[in-house]
């Protein structure tokens, strides 16, 4: 990636290269250009002496190559802050979404905390109402018993005057020395 980058800007740079070699020489103001009158004069020595070419050509491979190293490292920064960048919003969102997660789970906690809460008030009405009717089937069946007793004790009552009155007119056939009828009416003719 690296080299990618540092070959995208090579040729910039050889374009800043080919606009360095492409400017035009110094021209001589016509201040400095000496009196055509004067030209048999012999001039002194030219203010500018030319350079050699090996060393401006070394200076420009330095500035080349320095811009090459800068271009780079601005490059290298520029991938360094977004990478920073892209790991700053990734933790961002991981946190958000964190957030998100705890209010969901805390949602849902509460939910559960409440339907539960409602079963359990269900099952206390469930367990009252329960209780309510095994009471009344209780008090049913008491009920039932003491009316059934009542009426065994009716039935028994009835049986002893029955009995009574059967002993009294027994009694009354013995003193009068008479068989009842009723009880032999299939023997009468």
């Amino acid at each position: 990636m690296g080299e990618e980058v540092s070959n995208k800007t090579q040729p910039e740079l050889h374009d800043h290269h080919v606009v360095v070699d492409s400017v035009p020489p110094l021209q001589e103001k016509e201040s400095d250009k000496p009196d055509p009158s004067n030209e048999n004069v012999a001039s002194p020595s030219p203010p500018f002496q030319k350079v050699e070419d090996h060393p401006a050509g070394k200076d420009a491979e330095d500035s080349v190559s320095k811009d090459v190293m800068l271009a780079r490292v601005l490059t290298e920064k520029r991938l360094a802050l977004i990478k920073a960048w892209e790991e700053s919003e990734k933790t961002k969102a991981e946190n958000r979404a964190y957030k998100k997660h705890s209010s969901v789970e805390l949602w849902e906690d509460s939910k559960k905390a409440s339907i539960e809460a409602e079963l359990k008030k269900i099952e206390e009405n469930l367990e009252r109402k329960k209780a309510e009717c095994v009471e009344k089937m209780k008090n049913k069946v008491a009920e039932i018993h003491r009316l059934a007793e009542e009426k065994r004790a009716c039935v028994d009552a009835q049986k002893s005057e029955e009995f009574l009155e059967v002993e009294e007119t027994a009694a009354k056939f013995r003193s009068r020395g008479v068989t009842p009828r009723k009880f032999f009416a299939c023997f009468s003719a």
